[in-house]
């Protein structure tokens, strides 16, 4: 098993590739769309991540599987040829890590920051303005938030922008409390 953060800098590394071809051929937006929505298909697909992730499964079923979808889903030219590449190598177990590299990178060349917003229910409208406008002034730039429900940290919530975790957390909050509690 490859080390994590191995997998993190190449997917890292194909990121930038990909995002310095998309800005060459002002395909930046295009692409971003598009790996949005292979990011959607590979969380709702367990097919798909098994696919990815799995070394039953050759470089060029891979590429085959890759290529279906691009066509499927009538992905841009450049992606669909970028997956390809990926396959090609045996790097589509870190799709998942590219996509994340690619969005922000391109948010930074918006000026945008992104942030993951992780609570344990849905958050309505109202509450996401508001930590998107919470977020804008703490940050000093627009945040484009994306939203996941992890009903596991029982209450409160948990921001992480960049490198940087923000957790406020009932969940944090009660094993601080355990932990303060085992040492006195």
């Amino acid at each position: 098993m490859a080390d994590d953060s191995k997998v993190s800098n190449v997917g890292e590394r194909y990121a930038l590739a990909l995002f310095d071809l998309a800005n060459d051929e002002n395909k930046v937006a295009a692409v971003e769309a598009d790996l949005k929505s292979l990011k959607a298909a590979v969380a709702e697909s367990a097919e798909l991540r098994t696919l990815l992730r799995s070394p039953a499964f050759s470089a060029a079923d891979k590429a085959k599987g890759l290529n279906a979808i691009a066509a499927a889903a009538r992905l841009d030219s450049t992606t669909q040829k970028f997956l390809g590449l990926l396959a090609a190598n045996g790097r589509a177990a870190v799709l998942p890590s590219i996509i994340t590299s690619f969005e922000a990178l391109a948010a930074k060349a918006r000026g945008a920051v992104s942030a993951e917003v992780v609570t344990a229910t849905a958050l309505t409208a109202a509450q996401a303005k508001g930590v998107a406008a919470a977020l804008r002034q703490a940050l000093g730039k627009d945040p484009e938030i994306e939203t996941r429900v992890d009903p596991s940290i029982l209450g409160g919530i948990k921001v992480r922008v960049g490198s940087r975790l923000f957790d406020s957390s009932l969940r944090s909050k009660l094993d601080a409390l355990k932990f303060a509690l085992k040492r006195a």
